[in-house]
């Protein structure tokens, strides 16, 4: 199981810094201290952000990579990862993987290789942490040219699920989960017996009394 460290925990809220460019202010909506202003009176309209290699060292370039959205749907990436990996009978099994995705992505792409480790068995893991700059313009709709430029710090995860054997000494490597304990957890997902009920324990002396 993947066990995101505390700075992955803690890097989930994006940082960031604003800095206003009026012509006019406007006193009754003044720029707000959020990581964003208010859908109802600014509209972005320009984002960039410099793109960032994947931090993994050696990735061949025939590597296939599913670069996760925070609009992407599960069912599709694992879709056609899956069928790579496993082979469609035209081409051969790839025998590597790598899921990324940036910031509110950040988490389903953990969701993926999770659910690629549990299907596939044997996967080896190295899972690299780092952190993009984004910067994003937004136009006040209101009356008077405002503009506000907002910098932010996103995290972004880079998984590498690979059949073949990776180096145990990089930091961030997984070795395959045992069978075992896979066919287990996939055998009781919701608890004891499959039922869906967590398994009722004996009160406490503190709450009898």
């Amino acid at each position: 199981m993947f066990m995101p460290s505390r700075e992955l925990h803690d890097s989930t809220q994006s940082k960031c810094t604003t800095s206003v460019q009026p012509s006019q202010l406007n006193p009754t909506n003044p720029p707000g201290s959020s990581s964003k202003p208010k859908q109802g009176g600014f509209r972005k309209i320009r984002s960039t952000g410099e793109p960032i290699p994947c931090p993994i060292p050696g990735l061949p370039s025939e590597v296939l990579e599913m670069r996760v959205k925070e609009g992407s749907k599960i069912r599709n990436l694992l879709g056609f990862a899956m069928s790579r990996i496993e082979g469609d009978g035209h081409t051969a099994p790839a025998s590597q993987v790598v899921f990324s995705g940036t910031g509110r992505a950040v988490t389903k792409t953990i969701t993926c290789a999770e659910i690629m480790k549990r299907k596939v068995q044997g996967l080896h893991q190295l899972s690299k942490l780092q952190y993009r700059t984004v910067t994003e313009v937004w136009e006040s709709q209101e009356s008077g040219p405002l503009q506000m430029t907002i910098h932010r710090t996103l995290p972004s995860i880079c998984i590498l699920l690979s059949k073949e054997p990776l180096d145990p000494q990089e930091p961030g490597y997984q070795p395959p989960a045992e069978i075992n304990a896979l066919s287990e957890e996939s055998k009781w997902p919701d608890g004891p017996q499959g039922t869906g009920k967590t398994e009722k324990r004996p009160a406490s002396p503190s709450t009898i009394f």
